[in-house]
């Protein structure tokens, strides 16, 4: 089975500075791999054992000359590396980047293309889905399981009250929550062993990729307003005490 693992490089999160104005600066935030796209990795290796192979997918625009975040990925068990880069592909929307994996998966041969349930700074939870759509294929998401069978894979859903088992003909695409897996932290033989496999770039015109029009303008981003703390202290555990804590939780809920 040939699997693509596709995966979106974020920001990290702690790096963020905050201003007073609650916009956010990102210029000493590195990159990494977005946390729910390791559980797609881990999935697609646990998936393909020894006889499949993985193939590890990414689009972006000058965040994917990060050689550090390309051993990681492939550190983690992906034959080899395609990446897609464009300077309109810098910050790109849900359906942008549908559209651009779209392009770039027909470029190679596949059984089955996983993705995480979201990205680690949009969370959008649209661009695997809309990705199947764009290649017409079955199409899952909140995959908690997969399991391989001849010619189809057999998925679970875990909903609210039930697990859906699903048998999903292939080719497919497949868009795993983070309770699938626990992703495994390379050794250091792998790691080592990364910078040795075949990493392939190409432009937007190498995968005929025209980029699709706006459909929604990006304005602004910052941080939430934040609330100041009341700094209400009750002490004691006496029941007037207790009486007075319900009240305030009761004011606070309401």
């Amino acid at each position: 089975m040939n699997i693509i693992t596709c995966y979106k490089l974020v920001p990290e999160e702690q790096d963020i500075v905050v201003a007073a104005d609650r916009s956010l600066n990102f210029d000493r935030a590195e990159s990494k791999i977005s946390p729910f796209d390791l559980n797609a990795v881990e999935a697609g290796m646990q998936l393909a054992g020894e006889s499949g192979q993985v193939f590890a997918l990414s689009v972006g625009g000058k965040v994917l000359d990060n050689s550090k975040a390309r051993k990681d990925i492939l550190s983690r068990g992906p034959q080899a590396l395609y990446l897609v880069q464009d300077p309109q592909l810098d910050r790109a929307l849900p359906h942008q980047t549908a559209s651009a994996l779209a392009a770039a998966v027909g470029k190679l041969e596949f059984d089955l293309v996983l993705c995480g349930e979201g990205s680690g700074d949009l969370y959008a939870q649209q661009v695997g889905l809309l990705l199947g759509e764009l290649l017409q294929l079955p199409t899952v998401n909140a995959v908690s399981k997969i399991t391989a069978a001849d010619g189809y894979v057999i998925v679970e859903r875990t909903l609210e009250d039930e697990v859906e088992v699903l048998n999903v003909p292939l080719p497919a695409v497949l868009c795993v929550t983070s309770d699938i897996n626990t992703p495994k932290i390379p050794a250091m033989k792998a790691i080592l062993g990364a910078g040795k496999k075949p990493v392939t770039q190409w432009s937007a015109a190498d995968i005929n990729w025209v980029p699709v029009p706006e459909q929604v303008k990006f304005v602004s981003l910052s941080a939430p307003q934040q609330a100041e703390r009341k700094r209400v202290v009750i002490e004691g555990d006496s029941p007037q005490a207790i009486s007075e804590l319900a009240d305030h939780l009761r004011k606070a809920m309401n």
